[in-house]
């Protein structure tokens, strides 16, 4: 499966809506991209660039290409490591080695590498070690929210090619930083938004772009859940020990805190660790916003949100609603809303995400275009206007897998496999790091939304997310 551009394909080509301003600088040009501010907070010395090799070994059709694994997370245990265990034989791939700051993990790791491929997996406690004794060509990054961005720039200027699971960033500083270092490498980079190597996304992705669907007008997205324990891991957190880990290189540029094993464990539930919602489900689904329409970013969001039904200490909300603005910047008459809802406590309405146009609608769950509220004959007999409804049709491939453990989930596996691909032919993967940017950019507007209770925009110029006319950071 070869690698779509981003921000290079739109189906915005019907006359009634133009194109964005020719002026405005879009995010998949390079030089929009790096037109940045220097990473702030300086606090990532790790000494990897000082041993890195920047231009990494580039491996040949034959060559053996050896991966290690950042963190040792549930993730990769029950699905990014089945995939690529599945994809080893036949592509010469292994793994050379895991990195994880807590000796438990490390312990894990090696005893699942024994159990699912027979190796002796050697351990390491921190990235430094990985990157100068297993010497790797590649590496799959599962660590902690707020880490991704920073691993990822670590991975490349170590000489890697990178697998980072999502979300890219949740700050706009280590986006920008992770763009910078990415953009100026020759280094292959796959963001885990597997929606894009999904068979269904693809196809959904060729009809939108046939024109037959017409103009998206609205796009409905929801992840509902009622899982208390959703993020919760009380039996770690009482068997975690502050000298069985390294605190302080957990951090990295956080704000420097006490230990708490909650922060370490459950980080999903603590701002500024994770955004929760946004980070965690939106980031998959507002993906294909941009992949489907090459809209970098969305106009303005508002979002609020509270913690309504488990407060158990968290600070990141249970139940989050947004609603995004896209469409060209030049022309605010035209364009679309995103309107996005998520909580864990009714799980009424499930997971879904459905497309409108004045056609009907595309329905990315059951995977049907259908004519459902489209313009009828009676209502366009009204405006003495011909009727506007879509002809069914089903489309091809497989449902997105929306569990936290996905185990054999297709779209992953394929996601691998186009990652893995792209490591021998140097092309472009399904979700470059461009992708990964511009999903942050959305999901840190609907983060500070929430938060400031302002509406929030994003500065191109500083590529800085706006709230209230001012930065929003950590």
């Amino acid at each position: 499966m070869t690698g779509l551009g981003v921000g290079t394909q739109s189906f915005f080509h019907q006359p009634r809506l133009k194109t964005m301003n020719p002026s405005f600088e879009p995010l998949s040009s390079r030089r929009g991209f790096l037109r940045t501010s220097a990473f702030g907070g300086a606090a990532l010395a790790t000494g990897i660039a000082s041993t890195a090799r920047l231009h990494g070994r580039t491996p040949g059709a034959n060559d053996r290409i050896r991966v290690g694994i950042v963190g040792f997370s549930d993730r990769f245990k029950s699905s990014l490591g089945p995939a690529f265990n599945g994809l080893a034989k036949d592509h010469n791939i292994e793994f050379c080695g895991v990195s994880d700051l807590w000796n438990r993990r490390r312990d894990e790791a090696a005893a699942w590498a024994k159990k699912s491929t027979g190796i002796d997996l050697p351990t390491y406690r921190n990235n430094e070690e990985l990157y100068e004794k297993a010497k790797p060509d590649a590496v799959i990054i599962s660590t902690a929210d707020f880490q991704h961005a920073l691993h990822l720039a670590e991975g490349i200027e170590a000489g890697c090619d990178v697998y980072c699971e999502k979300p890219f960033a949740e700050t706009m500083a280590d986006a920008r930083h992770a763009l910078k270092v990415a953009k100026a490498s020759d280094r292959v980079i796959q963001i885990g938004s597997q929606r894009r190597s999904g068979s269904s996304y693809h196809a959904a992705f060729d009809y939108l772009k046939s024109g037959d669907f017409g103009n998206i007008v609205c796009a409905e997205m929801t992840w509902n859940v009622n899982q208390p324990g959703r993020w919760r891991r009380p039996d770690l957190c009482a068997a975690i020990r502050e000298e069985d880990t390294d605190w302080a290189r957990y951090l990295m540029n956080r704000p420097k805190k006490a230990w708490d094993p909650r922060k370490y464990l459950e980080y999903r539930l603590f701002w500024p660790y994770s955004s929760g919602i946004p980070g965690q489900w939106m980031c998959h689904q507002i993906d294909t916003v941009h992949w489907f329409t090459g809209l970098p970013y969305p106009r303005s969001v508002s979002a609020n949100g509270g913690i309504y039904q488990w407060r158990d200490g968290r600070s990141n909300f249970d139940t989050l609603s947004a609603v995004f603005d896209y469409g060209p910047l030049d022309d605010m008459s035209q364009g679309f809303q995103v309107i996005y809802s998520s909580r864990f406590t009714n799980s009424a309405g499930g997971i879904k995400e459905v497309y409108y146009s004045n056609r009907g609608e595309l329905n990315l769950d059951t995977r049907k275009v259908s004519s459902n509220g489209g313009l009828s004959k009676r209502y366009a007999d009204e405006m003495k206007m011909p009727a506007n409804l879509l002809a069914e049709r089903q489309l091809k491939g497989e449902a997105a897998v929306a569990s936290a453990v996905t185990g054999s989930d297709p779209m992953t596996t394929a996601h691998m496999l186009n990652w893995l691909e792209c490591l021998r032919s140097r092309k472009a993967t399904n979700a470059p790091v461009e992708a990964g940017y511009q999903h942050s950019i959305a999901c840190i507007m609907a983060n500070a939304a929430a938060r400031t209770g302002m509406k929030a925009t994003f500065d191109e110029k500083t590529q800085e997310v706006m709230a209230g006319g001012k930065v929003f950071h950590v």
